[in-house]
């Protein structure tokens, strides 16, 4: 048969009748258009009920995998392309069919298969792999899928992926919730999302309907300044946004290698400002911790345009609202900084 497809290419609806009509798929409108995600509320405890799925929360960067004409994309949660970026995951992603949208995470892995982010942040210089766990189905064969509920999008999802090397799915845990978070604590998984099986995709919003609880202690800061030191930088100020006002809550010195501190710096030289953009400086007393920021302490400090964020690690919050024992895993370049607020 002259039109009879070759084999390599996918037969879905609509690609199969931009071929045999000989249509250019670009012509035709077969572009999909970015989906800003979802978010997730932080909450103090998660929900419980036949209603709400549990899913691990990973340690990496939100993104969505498209397959159109365009072939396979990364986009990254602001629309960055990072397809370049992750070739092991793009070639897996091929078997997806045309017209098709996952949402998901983007993760590197110990050598015990836990995510990691300050090995995706360092993937270039270490031997970790790199995995997409999809959560999320946004497209097929061309359609939005955004009106459908959660549960039927999963099936759909579930349907598309085999679980099987650089393209895997995110389990969803049909479990009390109590095992859910026994299991993630053994396992030193950052904590746990909830989902409500009957919502649609609000995207772009943070409704409640996805909830999710950290268990270790480490969440996005914006880096508001820094204090000069070797190589550029010797601590971040960090805080977070309340009510459209960025508080500070602490400095982070550790976690830098000298390689780390010079690349940071580079990063955040272009931002360089006279104007503090902390509300709550200056503080009246260093505190009991040494974590408080005073008028002469301030003197040390070099301003930022709160643009930046970074991943921390902390041991606890005081009731000052300082963090404890801070440690900088990497920086967030897929995070918007006026979004940043405190989680815990």
């Amino acid at each position: 048969m002259a039109n009879e497809l070759p084999q390599h290419i996918n037969r879905s609806f609509t690609e199969a009748l931009c071929y045999l009509c000989r249509i250019d798929p670009t012509m035709a409108g077969y572009l999909i258009p970015f989906t800003p995600p979802m978010e997730c509320m932080p909450a103090a405890s998660l929900p419980e009920g036949d209603d709400w799925l549990y899913e691990v929360k990973l340690d990496g960067y939100r993104a969505q995998i498209s397959h159109d004409s365009r072939g396979v994309r990364i986009l990254s949660r602001n629309a960055k392309i990072l397809t370049s970026q992750f070739p092991d995951i793009v070639r897996a992603a091929e078997s997806l069919p045309f017209g098709c949208v996952i949402d998901g995470e983007l993760c590197a892995l110990t050598d015990k298969g836990i995510p990691s982010f300050q090995l995706l942040q360092n993937r270039g210089s270490v031997n970790a792999p790199t995995v997409f766990y999809a959560f999320d189905l946004l497209y097929l064969d061309y359609s939005p899928l955004l009106k459908r509920k959660l549960g039927e999008r999963r099936a759909g999802l579930e349907s598309l992926i085999k679980s099987t090397g650089h393209l895997q799915l995110s389990e969803g845990l049909r479990l009390p919730l109590a095992i859910v978070l026994d299991l993630v604590r053994k396992h030193s998984l950052e904590g746990v999302v909830a989902k409500r099986l009957s919502s649609t995709y609000e995207a772009g919003l943070r409704t409640g309907a996805w909830q999710k609880k950290r268990i270790t202690l480490a969440q996005e800061f914006v880096i508001g300044g820094y204090t000069p030191g070797d190589y550029g930088i010797d601590a971040l100020v960090i805080g977070f946004y309340r009510g459209g006002k960025l508080r500070y809550c602490g400095r982070v010195r550790n976690g830098f290698v000298p390689a780390s501190r010079r690349q940071v710096f580079a990063e955040l030289k272009g931002l360089r400002t006279d104007v503090c953009p902390f509300t709550n400086l200056p503080e009246k007393a260093a505190g009991r911790w040494g974590d408080g920021l005073t008028a002469a302490k301030m003197k040390e400090c070099v301003w930022l345009r709160p643009e930046a964020v970074a991943q921390i690690e902390f041991l606890e919050w005081t009731e000052s609202e300082h963090l404890r024992h801070v440690t900088f895993a990497g920086m967030r370049h897929d995070k918007d900084a006026r979004k940043v607020v405190r989680e815990t």
